[in-house]
């Protein structure tokens, strides 16, 4: 069979309009993603998301970013107003790894509820001095140890609510000083510095069915953004071990320069697997869904394989996870 369409791609509006709809036809995409500009009501959006798979003729992965805090396209009634979190981790201290698996388990019912099944998370960007504000307070802290144990926590509570994570921004954004969605920032500390620290949490979380790569200098191992390096791809296939699907992040973030097409195929041609782009017009989205094409054997294996991790969710009573939740953020970082 042949592979499916290498993107990820995004809507207009709250409904697919007839040139949408024939689009996505052709391009058969990986997935779709939402943002806040297609969500109105749960009914809409649960039709909204059965437009897109039918359009593709299976079910597709539809994702959206709801780490909580300031990034999450979904607010209330449709989903609960969570902390940063930062915040969040800090506040629960040495229970921060089960609060967030709480956390991102009822995260994962409310996705689910609405038809959405892939969520970006766990971010395990280190948090440090240099930190941008855009990414500050997504972290979950500054220890690999930690934040790749919280990580994990994030990752299990999505898995067993039946919701895909992606592990992002791989290899690390931690250390960039610049907002990726402005300019292209850069890095410049040496290999065994980035080692020991921003990319240890990624190779703990390898096994991970998904991730989203970092648009980032590292100047120690390349000129050119990770998003479209050919090195730090090697190095997070070999060096950090992630065997997962690979998408980019969201290649019309101004980090990114050139049209969208021809960074489609340097990010594929550089190892990613499928790429992201969103806000763009619908002719810029036909241009990168053909530049792009179809997976290649490799690629559509790794798709495959995430997809196979797409599970029913388990049985639980979301209301006890909520009051186990509210009990140990009351406990606090002073109950060890």
């Amino acid at each position: 069979m042949n592979g499916f369409g290498a993107t990820i791609l995004d809507a207009d509006g709250p409904r697919l309009s007839a040139e949408e709809r024939k689009f996505f036809r052709q391009a058969d995409p990986f997935g779709f993603i939402l943002f806040a500009r297609n969500v109105e009501n749960a009914a809409q959006v649960r039709a909204l998301c059965d437009e897109m798979r039918e359009t593709v003729g299976r079910e597709a992965a539809i994702f959206v970013d709801q780490e909580g805090g300031r990034v999450q396209r979904l607010r209330p009634p449709l989903a609960r107003d969570w902390p940063p979190p930062l915040r969040q981790t800090a506040a629960a201290g040495p229970h921060g790894a089960q609060a967030m698996y709480l956390r991102y388990r009822i995260i994962a019912a409310e996705l689910r509820a609405l038809g959405i099944d892939g969520n970006c998370a766990p971010l395990v960007d280190l948090v440090g001095p240099e930190t941008h504000d855009f990414l500050r307070d997504r972290c979950y802290g500054g220890a690999p140890s930690e934040v790749a144990e919280i990580g994990r926590a994030v990752a299990d509570g999505l898995l067993a609510g039946g919701v895909l994570p992606v592990l992002k921004h791989i290899p690390g954004h931690g250390r960039a000083a610049a907002d990726s969605h402005l300019s292209l920032p850069e890095v410049t500390d040496p290999c065994p510095v980035l080692e020991s620290s921003d990319f240890a949490p990624f190779r703990e979380l390898a096994d991970l069915p998904l991730a989203m790569t970092a648009h980032v200098v590292y100047t120690a191992i390349d000129s050119l953004p990770a998003t479209i390096s050919p090195a730090v791809m090697r190095l997070i296939r070999e060096d950090i071990g992630f065997d997962g699907l690979i998408m980019t992040d969201d290649i019309s973030m101004k980090a990114l320069a050139g049209r969208p097409d021809d960074l489609a195929r340097a990010a594929l041609d550089a190892g990613c697997d499928v790429v992201l782009h969103c806000n763009g017009t619908l002719e810029a989205r036909r241009a990168v869904a053909g530049a792009a094409g179809r997976m290649d054997e490799a690629a559509q294996a790794r798709a495959m394989a995430a997809l196979s991790a797409r599970t029913p969710p388990d049985t639980v009573d979301i209301s006890v996870l909520e009051a186990n939740l509210e009990r140990l953020m009351t406990d606090g970082p002073g109950d060890g």
